[in-house]
């Protein structure tokens, strides 16, 4: 529901006329403008923060901050809004600040192998903006048309080729970033090494813009390899899928793009739906679709073969399709990508990113099963993950989704991690869905510190309130 003007209190009613003076009155949304929009790509639940601010450069957003700084007015920041953990979520009582009108493509350095770029500019049209000069983005999500790199630093966003190239972490080699009091910290070096100092940009990456709102970024590109090697692939146990593992590994070398493991459930609940033509049968307890990246086509072609027949002649594979054009290879992804697939079959669904050691995955999953059939016998479970890199994400049905329910699932699937000494997030973040659970994954003294780095840089609790961390405000 969107909030009226009779509902706002007269000082953010003040302020937002402020803004409207600041910014000109097109880019401060309000009304139908701000409910129309979705903030949480899962839940689909509607906007209902007072306005949205929509700066156009950086230093409009360090103007907005400071004027929200000095009103002591929380404010949250949007990106793609492709979230999943209710990141994005604003109260009536706070302002949304948008990104999308910082979109810019600044610089791009071959030399170097930089491109410098706005926080809210979509990743595809980074990754486009590579390509145009013969280089690669490493970074790739499904979201890639829609999620703002600010949003991928924000949350340091994994995705498919984490294998290779890492998280958006090891992407960012500078970043700016505007304080809760509009102070602009400009750590833009495009260097590879620079030790002088503590490295400050690592404060913003992954702090889901409770510690500042990243603004402007020099990435980190890589050499574009013109041979793409695609194969899905079927697996007796699960020790087979990660003796796999290892065999590509050892025998690709550093080609080895992505190995995206899928649990029978996964594979079959999707492929039933007849939204997919199964590329082999759903009968295997395991899938994994792996890809290699390389430039010698003639090599690259001979040398992935070679290692899928060894791994036929070795048992670990029992079946095997190898896509043959760029379709085929779509076709083979949209099996792995099909969320929506997914939400249609299980829902009201509950979605779930973990991480943990690739040992431990096997009993982890069959005790999430356990647990979940003895309280809901008809319930439905999808797994599917990066598995090169200890992601597994969960997908869950049964029945409900209202908030008891969901506690007692995120139950089921949380506190077997402590005990394996895993991540109840591995690359969506925290937002609100899984503030109460971080305990699971961080130490007593961790969690001391997150509060003492928010209390330090938004010592008034503005930013993003709420999420990530519990505020409290500073002793005096």
């Amino acid at each position: 529901m969107a909030v009226t003007s009779q509902q706002l209190s007269s000082s953010l009613a003040t302020l937002i006329e402020t803004l409207r003076e600041r910014l000109g009155a097109a880019q401060v949304l309000t009304g139908d403008d701000v409910a129309s929009r979705q903030v949480d790509w899962l839940s689909r639940a509607s906007c209902r923060a007072a306005a949205i601010v929509r700066p156009g450069t950086p230093e409009q957003v360090a103007e907005v901050l400071a004027l929200c700084h000095q009103a002591r007015q929380p404010i949250v920041t949007h990106g793609g809004l492709t979230g999943l953990v209710h990141g994005a979520e604003a109260a009536p009582d706070e302002l949304a600040l948008s990104l999308e009108r910082l979109a810019a493509i600044e610089e791009i350095d071959p030399v170097a192998g930089t491109i410098t770029v706005q926080a809210g500019a979509p990743l595809q049209k980074v990754q486009e903006a590579a390509r145009e000069v013969g280089m690669q983005f490493a970074l790739d999500l499904g979201a890639r048309g829609s999620c703002s790199i600010g949003g991928n630093i924000a949350t340091n966003a994994g995705g498919n080729r984490v294998i290779r190239y890492g998280m958006m972490r090891q992407q960012v080699l500078g970043l700016e970033a505007v304080l809760a009091d509009g102070q602009v910290i400009s750590a833009m070096s495009p260097m590879l090494k620079n030790n002088a100092g503590y490295d400050l940009k690592q404060l913003f990456i992954g702090s889901e813009g409770t510690l500042g709102v990243v603004t402007r970024a020099v990435l980190k590109l890589q050499p574009a390899l013109g041979d793409t090697r695609t194969a899905l692939v079927a697996c007796p146990d699960f020790t087979s899928m990660t003796s796999l593992l290892t065999h590509l590994r050892d025998s690709l070398g550093g080609s080895l793009a992505a190995f995206e493991a899928m649990w029978q459930n996964h594979f079959a609940l999707i492929t039933e739906q007849e939204r997919h033509q199964p590329p082999l049968d759903a009968d295997a307890p395991y899938y994994a679709l792996v890809e290699s990246l390389a430039n010698d086509e003639d090599h690259h072609r001979q040398q992935f073969e070679a290692a899928l027949e060894a791994s036929v002649e070795q048992g670990w594979v029992v079946d095997a399709v190898i896509a043959q054009s760029e379709s085929q290879r779509d076709k083979l992804w949209a099996i792995r990508d099909d969320i929506e697939g997914l939400v249609e079959a299980l829902s009201p669904i509950m979605a779930f990113d973990v991480s943990l050691p690739i040992g431990e995955m096997q009993d982890y999953v069959a005790e999430v099963q356990a647990r979940l059939e003895a309280r809901w016998p008809q319930m439905r479970l999808a797994v599917f993950g990066h598995l090169g890199d200890g992601n597994l994400h969960l997908s869950v049905g049964v029945g409900s989704d209202d908030p008891d329910t969901r506690h007692e699932v995120e139950g089921c699937l949380y506190e077997p991690l402590a005990r394996v000494k895993g991540s109840i997030s591995a690359e969506h973040g925290i937002g609100l869905e899984k503030r109460d659970w971080l305990s699971i994954s961080r130490s007593p003294e961790e969690l001391a510190l997150m509060a003492t780095l928010k209390r330090t840089l938004d010592p008034h609790g503005l930013l993003n309130r709420h999420k990530v961390v519990p505020w409290t405000a500073p002793q005096t």
